[in-house]
């Protein structure tokens, strides 16, 4: 699990090599985030207002300025047992996609207190395309915190959301996901409606 978090302004993050940076693993999960800079910025195109609030739940303290890219590693955690996390997307229709999270939990406190849900929109960038040389998921467009208080054990706990997706992205490249988020930003759950990453 790995998020990388930049800024608009700083057009060589998003073509530098991945270095170390584990996330380009084929196994894992990546999400990666451009957060708003000046008006001449760069990657204006793909930039999220919601990537500047991601970096504060993770205590990155990102902002506009920023010249060089933050990356967040996150080992991932074992699934919750009993906890079930889907998402499923409808068809495209007038720049809008629906998503659907469904969440199960066959027993009580299966999450900590304060865990919200996440659907998005995530564009997958090809190595070698756009101007990148590593594969990147780029978040295009988010929904939430959505709330979990009313899971109870044993029954669905469903949110549905339409998303637009940015005149910038290509449809054929966008993929539905689903996170829960712990308090403390971190993520425990992750799932896709095309399991493009594992």
């Amino acid at each position: 699990m790995a998020e990388a978090l930049f800024s608009a302004d700083c057009a060589d993050c998003w073509s530098a090599p991945a270095g170390g940076d584990t996330a380009s693993a084929a196994s894992a999960w990546r999400f990666d985030w451009i957060a708003p800079g000046g008006d001449a910025a760069p990657l204006a195109l793909g930039a999220l207002p919601e990537a500047a609030e991601r970096a504060q739940r993770l205590g990155l303290g990102l902002t506009s300025g920023l010249a060089m890219p933050v990356l967040q590693r996150q080992a991932a955690r074992p699934p919750r047992a009993g906890l079930q996390l889907q998402v499923i997307s409808g068809p495209a229709w007038q720049g809008y996609f629906g998503l659907q999270l469904t969440l199960r939990s066959a027993q009580p406190a299966a999450l900590p207190a304060g865990s919200t849900a996440w659907l998005a929109l995530i564009e997958q960038v090809s190595a070698g395309s756009d101007g990148t040389p590593v594969a990147r998921a780029l978040v295009r467009n988010v929904a939430g915190p959505l709330p979990l208080a009313a899971l109870v054990p044993g029954k669905a706990l469903t949110h549905l959301r339409a998303l637009r997706w940015p005149a910038s992205a290509e449809p054929t490249r966008l993929q539905a996901r689903a996170w829960i988020e712990g308090p403390d930003g971190r993520l425990l759950a992750v799932a896709a409606d095309r399991c493009a990453e594992r």
